[in-house]
């Protein structure tokens, strides 16, 4: 295996994953703290906390921080889930010590100052009004808050823009501190670095010690049920879905094959059956979200007003027939789509280096390729379908946005299943 991890005497993890043929090195800062760990007064404040971190620090300006990745023709960025905030960067090898020095810098020295947080709290409030002008985004945002209501799972990672334009320096400063300790925090990269070379680098740059408070989140408690948005568009975006896996539940691969044969390729049974055989919409899907301690399996589609009263009872009719049987062929060939899957990811140095971090975050240790693959593998038919009736055990979570005239309420929704 190619992965080496160390643990500074600060508390900080670093972990490194070797790829010798390539001339670029990815790089960054993983942090176990997200939207989930917000309470409801600061939503959004993880997310607006990620935007300032490039806003300057006591060594650099916003512009310097900037010029200085482009100057190698590096990329620097960050985002905000759920669960973690991550900054990373991209660059040639020969510059990974820049780029570990700037990941360390924003994430150690930044300034808040207040003229920088006015511009940036306008920039979220625009992302904001971007993702409400957007229903395809809208909607699972929607789905999750019906999903998980009055919880951190359930609120949306932009936050709310009255919060928004209330938060100040001093509460992203508490955030920040409370949130971001070493012993919550990875640095990982991926890609032709020398691992005591990046330890080395990783130390330089975070010397100081930092131990943050223990952060608690709700723990996810699925509930289901319904939320309509009406709407004057030409679509209806809908997501139906139910109670999942979490990462750490014996059933996450059963049920990721699960998604994957139902509706995660052109083959998949959704799409055949909803956009080839019957032409009611353009785009069709299920998906897995996993969480540390939960997890919702849904599906997506937009489709017309008129269609959306034959495309509801559609899905329920090939969620029920998924208890009826699976065929081994099926079966084999979501194998196939999630080991090629795997093993492309590792191409990228990007990919390793993101899941390098995810994966110590979430089972505190590496998890190599050959562990996935033989998980993968050793899913059998009987798995799915313990994971098929532990779906329709579950109450179901329904949001829509667009005209919703069509749209049968959830009470009805419920009954087709089961």
């Amino acid at each position: 295996m190619s992965v080496q991890v160390t643990r500074l005497a600060n508390g900080l993890t670093v972990a490194s994953d070797h790829m010798a043929s390539i001339e670029t090195v990815s790089v960054g800062a993983w942090v176990g703290s997200g939207t989930r760990h917000e309470t409801a007064e600061v939503n959004g404040i993880a997310h607006l906390l990620e935007h300032m971190a490039f806003k300057g620090t006591a060594r650099r300006s916003a512009f310097d921080i900037a010029e200085e990745i482009e100057a190698v023709g590096g990329h620097l960025n960050a985002y905000t889930s759920r669960e973690c905030t991550a900054y990373y960067a991209r660059v040639l090898a020969e510059d990974a010590p820049l780029a570990v020095d700037l990941v360390g810098d924003i994430l150690q020295n930044p300034t808040f100052e207040e003229i920088e947080l006015q511009r940036e709290r306008s920039v979220v409030l625009q992302e904001i009004g971007q993702a409400w002008d957007t229903p395809d985004d809208v909607v699972f945002d929607h789905f999750q808050k019906v999903a998980y209501p009055d919880q951190g799972l359930g609120r949306p990672v932009l936050g709310e823009a009255a919060i928004i334009d209330d938060l100040g320096s001093d509460a992203l400063r508490g955030f920040m501190r409370r949130s971001y300790g070493f012993d919550r925090m990875v640095f990982t990269a991926a890609g032709n670095l020398e691992h005591q070379r990046l330890v080395d680098m990783v130390g330089a740059a975070f010397a100081d010690a930092r131990s943050g408070d223990e952060v608690s989140s709700d723990p996810a408690d699925y509930r289901g049920g319904e939320l309509r948005e009406e709407r004057d568009l030409e679509q209806v975006h809908l997501v139906m879905g139910f109670d999942g896996a979490g990462y750490l539940d014996p059933d996450y691969y059963p049920f990721y094959l699960l998604s994957t044969l139902f509706g995660g390729g052109m083959s998949s049974r959704l799409f055949q059956e909803v956009r080839e055989k019957r032409g009611l919409v353009y785009s069709v899907y299920s998906f897995l979200s996993s969480y540390l301690d939960g997890g919702t399996f849904a599906v997506y589609a937009g489709t017309g007003k008129r269609e959306a009263a034959e495309v509801i009872p559609v899905i329920c009719d090939e969620i029920n027939a998924l208890s009826k049987g699976i065929g081994a062929d099926e079966l084999a060939r979501a194998k196939s789509q999630l080991r090629a899957a795997i093993l492309m990811g590792r191409e990228s140095s990007s990919a390793r280096c993101e899941t390098l971090a995810q994966q110590i975050l979430t089972f505190g240790r590496p998890v190599s390729t050959e562990e996935m693959l033989s998980k993968v593998a050793a899913v059998e038919l009987g798995d799915l379908q313990r994971v098929v009736s532990r779906l329709l055990e579950s109450r179901p979570a329904m949001a829509a946005v667009g005209p919703l005239e069509f749209v049968e309420p959830i009470e009805e929704v419920q009954a087709r299943l089961g």
